[in-house]
């Protein structure tokens, strides 16, 4: 049981983002995916932390994927500069 986590949960767990997918367990360069405590989206590549055994699928807590890994944000994100 990775990181803790009730298989069915993890079957049904998804990102939150707009561009979401499913989620799986550590990262792609984990060499074994218990040993880091985060989920990866299979799409955009956000990684949400795993704390206590309870994931937290917030975006503002979410590291990596499209604005980190690119410097640009998804086309379903809003421009900042274009507020106000």
């Amino acid at each position: 049981m990775p990181l803790g986590l009730d298989p069915d949960l993890l079957e049904i767990l998804a990102c939150p983002a707009p561009d979401h997918g499913a989620l799986r367990p550590g990262t792609p360069e984990d060499a074994e995916a218990a040993m880091s405590p985060v989920l990866t989206c299979t799409v955009c590549d956000r990684r949400y932390p795993v704390t206590d055994g309870i994931p937290v699928l917030l975006l503002s807590e979410a590291t990596g994927g499209p604005e980190q890994s690119s410097g640009t944000r998804s086309a379903a994100e809003p421009d900042p500069s274009s507020q106000g």
